[in-house]
């Protein structure tokens, strides 16, 4: 066919699609260049917000998870039978415990909750919609049916659309289909008053663009889209991080203990003859005590204190407990743009292969370029090709004699984008892309060009290569046509380094954080700039060199490699596992459609709000500015909140284990109960209430320099290495009740309340430090005034009108003086045994960390089932 007579074929299509396109839009009751401003406002109203699942604090839901955890269910069932055996002041007291605690939980679970709320209100996504004859970009949620939208590489497709038109369009529809190969997309055909439209010509709300362009109508938003539909029926699920695994190994550590001593007790207790009904309530009171009741509102209170510090420093974490997991990281993997360097690239110059400058290089890029320019700046288009369109000169290059006849668009494997023009010179094929990528698909390439190559990409700067060929007798352009180019030059562009990245790259560094590289770019453009930053130079390994070794020769080689350049999704993720695998817990910094698989692979994923909407939902952390330095502050608050968490547990075990062993001794040789089984829980109640300021308490300096894990062997050997210590002045507090004041059993109870009390609330200030109490450490004023109110009122209660109903007894003065030495002894023995303890635990062990393979498949299962639900 000649080529005047392809020209005419090509506008008829052109007319019939047109044609087509403006039938499908109206049949949804919108038109081609779009819906005005009011019109979209009123379907608002009228569909509702364009949003799956938004994240609320409901009031019901959180005091309904108050009543799951078994402790509480424990403590109703403590006070049902006290209530049927007549012990009605037991079961009132039990009672009134029992709504503290849940007014404890529910405030602090709320709090936390409302504070995610308002971290999810701070994530937007962003869509490109034609409203009022102009491309706007909205926020998602305000997208309605009969907006039409703009689709390009990388895009969520934020509804169900019909497309209307289309460039080379390919969509990932895994979170829908499973599939792994993207489906290519194309505009409805109609044909009279007939819709001859399939899938091909929909694209579905959750589905990423792969490859291409082009332009859809909203059919349908929210909870009406496919993936909305699904997305309600599955409910939502996360996986369990690390951190949680944690608290259920120590539950079940401390579910062991409970069992074992609850039942030892009530088997002493009726070999000794005592009341049946005694001994199950005492039993039972036992199993509550050794347990932290408010475990959960620590943890809560303490995520929910680290999320605002967070927030403070511009980082945002969608699920709390991945605060936890942000500061165990060891190992962070992140891209280069934005992140190490500017982020604002700008052109540099276009040269030809001599190295000379060239107006026909930059014009051929020019043509070979997706960049849509409005009201004179670069849209919709990558960063590459957004500066070429702003480049000086780009606005005087004659653009308008040339005509675009087809495309064979950008992709993440080819690296390559080819366009078939018409124009002065005839046809021409031109491709841009990776300089060795184009290079390598060229004849005749000048001896000079390799230089010039080298001489840029030693400089820094970013590099693209154009080339061209001869397009006579094509119609259409694909990436079979990328050959036998001629290399017409190369155009450079600028993106400094970033001048706070060193300091931050240093401060990650004292944190015992290894920073690597994960590229798309020239690994000669990568290593200068970890050069200039002073990232430690170590070896630098491509894609291609990657596919050639295996995951041991890979995982042998990890060590010594700081750049991976040039590589594809696939390889990020297998970077991913191959540190996993070598038992290093790993954050991925990115922020692109290739990087969302890896962030689901890495322990932590990390994004930035000005990422695409499939990274961000990918993502664990969001952070409001790509620097590193506020992943640093992140990965402090991180240890900070795990530290905390971890006094409080290693201080309610030891001394609950203590005390119960003590009550578990004692009612072997007394008459009568050492406590009574609402005193047990009363003394545990108050007791935690005074710890839920630890979350405000300052950490030592040498506990935020190292990621730290749970360990549960670690937290059982200093149970049992700390409780015997409290159990020691237990029982001599026993000797001193029965010898020294010749105490009754209220008496008796009273004496060993309130030292059981004192001994357990004080001995925080000795263990939330390794170094010299007061002295060399000291606790947050909240911590300080809380603990010391919680010991006075338990010195007051048997004085007070309560005393009666509480089974207490007034104390002698005498007593009190006792009570100060023990306590100083105590605290002083404490101290030399958390010495000597150190000294031979040393460093904790690395955690269990459970089955790595298991999460790295549920974070992948996670992806292809549930996808991106909007918030």
């Amino acid at each position: 066919m000649p080529a005047t007579d392809t020209v005419h074929a090509v506008e008829a299509i052109g007319t019939t699609a047109a044609s087509a396109a403006a039938a499908v839009v109206e049949r949804v009751g919108s038109r081609l260049d779009g819906l005005t401003g009011a019109e979209a406002a009123a379907r608002l109203i009228t569909f509702g917000p364009n949003a799956v699942r938004s994240h609320h604090a409901r009031v019901f839901g959180v005091l309904a998870r108050q009543f799951r955890s078994p402790l509480m269910l424990l403590l109703v069932v403590t006070a049902g039978v006290s209530f049927f055996v007549g012990n009605r002041s037991d079961a009132v007291i039990i009672g009134a415990i029992l709504g503290l605690s849940v007014v404890l939980g529910f405030a602090n679970e709320y709090r936390a909750e409302r504070a995610a709320e308002a971290l999810h209100g701070q994530l937007r996504h962003r869509a490109v919609v034609r409203r009022d004859g102009q491309w706007t970009a909205v926020d998602v949620t305000e997208v309605v049916p009969g907006d039409i939208v703009h689709l390009e590489l990388g895009a969520e497709v934020p509804a169900d659309v019909r497309i209307v038109s289309a460039d080379g369009l390919e969509c990932d529809e895994s979170v829908l289909t499973g599939e792994s190969l993207p489906a290519a997309k194309s505009p409805e055909v109609v044909t009279g008053a007939t819709a001859l439209g399939d899938l091909t010509s929909c694209a579905f709300m959750g589905t990423i663009v792969r490859a291409g362009s082009g332009e859809g109508v909203v059919v349908a938003t929210g909870g009406h889209t496919e993936f909305g539909q699904v997305a309600l029926g599955l409910g939502e699920r996360h996986e369990e991080t690390e951190f949680q695994q944690g608290l259920r190994r120590f539950s079940a550590l401390l579910a062991w203990v409970a069992g074992v001593l609850t039942t030892s007790i009530f088997a002493i207790n009726l070999v000794l003859a005592r009341p049946l009904v005694d001994a199950l309530l005492f039993s039972l009171a036992i199993a509550v005590g050794i347990t932290p009741q408010l475990l959960p509102a620590v943890v809560t209170t303490s995520l929910a204190t680290g999320s605002r510090r967070l927030a403070r420093h511009k980082v945002l974490v969608k699920r709390l407990v991945c605060i936890e997991d942000l500061g165990d990281v060891e190992v962070l993997l992140t891209d280069k743009t934005g992140t190490l360097t500017e982020g604002r690239i700008t052109f540099d110059r276009a040269v030809d292969g001599q190295g000379q400058p060239s107006e026909r290089v930059l014009l051929l890029g020019l043509l070979c370029n997706d960049a849509a320019v409005q009201r004179g700046l670069a849209v919709s288009a990558n960063p590459l090709d957004a500066a070429l369109a702003d480049a000086p000169g780009a606005t005087g290059v004659a653009l308008g004699d040339y005509h675009r006849i087809d495309a064979a668009p950008f992709d993440h494997d080819r690296r390559r984008v080819s366009v078939l023009v018409d124009g002065p010179g005839g046809r021409t094929v031109v491709t841009k892309g990776a300089p060795e990528g184009v290079m390598d698909r060229c004849t005749g390439v000048p001896g000079a060009a390799a230089a010039v190559l080298d001489e840029a990409l030693g400089a820094g700067g970013r590099v693209v290569a154009v080339a061209t060929r001869d397009g006579s007798g094509l119609a259409a352009v694909g990436p079979e046509d990328e050959h036998d180019l001629t290399l017409a030059g190369f155009i450079v562009f600028e993106d400094p380094p970033k001048p706070s990245a060193a300091a931050a790259l240093a401060r990650l560094a004292r944190l015992g954080v290894t920073v690597k590289v994960l590229t798309g770019d020239h690994p000669k453009v990568a290593a200068k700039v970890c050069r200039d930053l002073g990232l430690v130079a170590g070896e630098s390994i491509t894609g291609v060199e990657m596919d050639a070794i295996d995951d041991d020769t890979l995982g042998r080689r990890l060590p010594g490699i700081t750049v991976f350049s040039r590589v594809s999704p696939e390889q990020k993720s297998r970077v991913i596992r191959a540190h996993q695998a070598a038992g290093r817990d790993v954050a991925f910094l990115g922020d692109g459609v290739n990087d969302a698989v890896a962030l689901h692979h890495a322990d932590v994923g990390i994004s930035v709000e000005s990422a695409t909407d499939v990274a961000k939902d990918a993502a664990d952390v969001v952070l409001l500015e790509k620097d590193l330095n506020v992943l640093a502050d992140g990965v402090v608050e991180g240890r900070r909140t795990f530290a905390n968490t971890i006094k409080y547990v290693l201080m309610g075990t030891s001394s609950n284990f203590g005390n119960m062993f003590s009550a578990a001794a004692a009612s072997a040789f007394l008459k009568f109960l050492p406590m009574l089984p609402s005193q047990i829980l009363l003394n545990n109640l108050l007791y935690d209430a005074g710890q839920m300021t630890i979350p405000t308490d300052h950490v030592d300096e040498e506990q935020l320099l190292r990621p730290s894990h749970w360990d549960i062997s670690f937290i059982r050997r200093f149970m049992t290495f700390f409780g015997p210590i409290s159990s020691l002045f237990d029982f001599l507090t026993f000797a001193v009740m029965l010898r020294v004041f010749h105490a009754d059993a209220g008496l008796f109870r009273s004496g060993w309340f309130v030292e059981s009390l004192a001994t357990q609330t004080l001995v925080i200030f000795v263990i939330r430090t390794r170094r010299v109490p007061f002295f060399r450490s000291r606790p947050s004023p909240a911590m300080l005034v809380a603990s010391l109110t919680v010991v006075a009122v338990g010195a007051l209660l048997p004085l007070s009108p309560l005393a009666h109903d509480l089974g207490f007894q007034p104390l002698p003065a005498g007593y009190f003086a006792a009570l100060a030495a023990m306590v100083v002894a105590y605290l002083a023995l404490a101290e030399l045994g958390k010495r000597e303890f150190f000294r031979h635990a040393g460093r904790p062990a690395v955690p269990l960390r459970g089955d790595r393979e298991r999460r790295v498949e549920r974070r992948a299962a996670r992806f292809s089932r549930s996808g991106s639900v909007r918030s």
